[in-house]
């Protein structure tokens, strides 16, 4: 099975770097992803593969092998860009001003496409449910992927496990990475709203001064980190905006502040918000202003179940080599795959896309973005055998 699996993927391949080129051309935001999500469902049905649609834009097919009902893997793959103007000169370059697929998730869409071609092809060989979720709304909260839940995606029927893909611009192309336990952290939005009584900066004995409020509060802030947190638990906190005031002469009434707020344990996450909290009050009130503070709470930490992902990498280092398996390194970044990762048994894997020698070495959510497009068959292959390998 894994030399037709791998004979199919490279067969296919240079058809699926074209889809990918068609969905990079084409980016849509979160939410709005209306072709996209057409685009996908004519290639289902072109294959023969039923599906329905949730969310407004997210798809789900299934493929049935044999003995459908003795295992269910579902495979999933998010769908919306991101709002970057594309710097890059390609034949294939964003026809949307302003929108890009800067983070992969073409890449994403077409892998599990891929796959989707060959486990439908092969599936008189191999025994299970593949279950195939293309979702929109990852890069915005609330996250398309508690949309699908919401709509119920684990449901009928209900994965055993859960498996996904992100392209990784730091690992060479054919190489692909695993870590259990901890992997991404949880994203929450801080958005801080402060007053005071503004007036002339030559008088500031008549005035409550929001500004200087402001800027104690965020060297405050750093205390949580610094001096709650526990030094061995990841968590980062980041005022990332501090807007107010409009001249040099004036002291404003109002200053807003924003930031982001990251965490790796969900018992401390939450302990963290009470502080925010807390310190933001009582300083401002100290200090004569006053304060209100919004807290968006986003996604939950990605915990990758640590029996599935031994078994997805030792999977892996069948297919590809062991020489081409690494570990994943930890990552503050958030993804919204935590929320499927809360309900099921969940495995989050990085797929090299580097290429010095090609100059393919742009991060995700820069506007020159780009993949060494070798990466797709083995995306799509490697989706595709581990769907029918791994064993939960």
């Amino acid at each position: 099975m894994l030399s037709r699996i791998s004979s199919l993927a490279k067969k296919y391949a240079p058809e699926y770097i074209e889809i990918r080129h068609h969905l990079h051309a084409h980016p849509e935001l979160s939410y709005q992803e209306f072709e996209t999500s057409r685009f996908i469902q004519e290639k289902l049905q072109q294959l023969g593969i039923p599906f329905t649609v949730m969310a407004t834009t997210g798809v789900v097919g299934l493929i049935r092998g044999r003995n459908p009902e003795s295992r269910v893997i579902a495979l999933r793959a998010d769908m919306d860009a991101l709002p970057i103007k594309e710097e890059n000169d390609l034949p294939y370059t964003s026809k949307n001003e302003g929108v890009m697929h800067a983070c992969g998730h073409d890449v994403h869409t077409t892998c599990l496409l891929g796959a989707a071609r060959i486990l439908q092809e092969t599936k008189d060989e191999w025994e299970g449910t593949v279950k195939l979720i293309f979702q929109p709304g990852e890069e915005k909260n609330p996250g398309g992927a508690s949309l699908m839940i919401r709509d119920g995606v684990l449901e009928n029927p209900k994965p055993d496990a859960i498996i996904a893909l992100h392209v990784n611009t730091i690992l060479e192309t054919g190489k692909l990475s695993f870590r259990g336990g901890k992997v991404m952290a949880s994203a929450d939005e801080l958005y801080f709203t402060l007053r005071g009584k503004g007036g002339h900066a030559a008088s500031p004995q008549l005035v409550t001064d929001p500004v200087l409020i402001g800027a104690h509060l965020v060297l405050a802030l750093q205390q949580v980190i610094s001096r709650y947190n526990n030094p061995f638990n990841p968590s980062v906190l980041s005022i990332t905006a501090f807007n107010g005031g409009t001249t040099t002469n004036v002291i404003p009434n109002e200053v807003k502040l924003m930031g982001t707020f990251r965490a790796m344990d969900e018992e401390w996450r939450f302990r963290a918000h009470g502080l925010i909290r807390k310190i933001t009050e009582e300083l401002v009130t100290a200090m004569g202003g006053e304060a209100d503070l919004h807290i968006d709470v986003g996604y939950p930490c990605v915990f990758n179940n640590e029996k599935l992902t031994a078994a997805a990498m030792s999977a892996a280092k069948e297919y590809m080599g062991s020489e081409n398996v690494t570990e994943t390194e930890l990552r503050m970044g958030a993804e919204d795959f935590g929320y499927y990762a809360r309900q099921i048994p969940a495995c989050f894997f990085r797929l090299g896309t580097m290429n010095k020698e090609k100059g393919i070495t742009a991060g995700v959510h820069t506007p020159t973005f780009n993949i060494d497009e070798d990466a797709i068959e083995t995306g799509m292959g490697m989706m595709a055998w581990l769907a029918v390998s791994v064993k939960y």
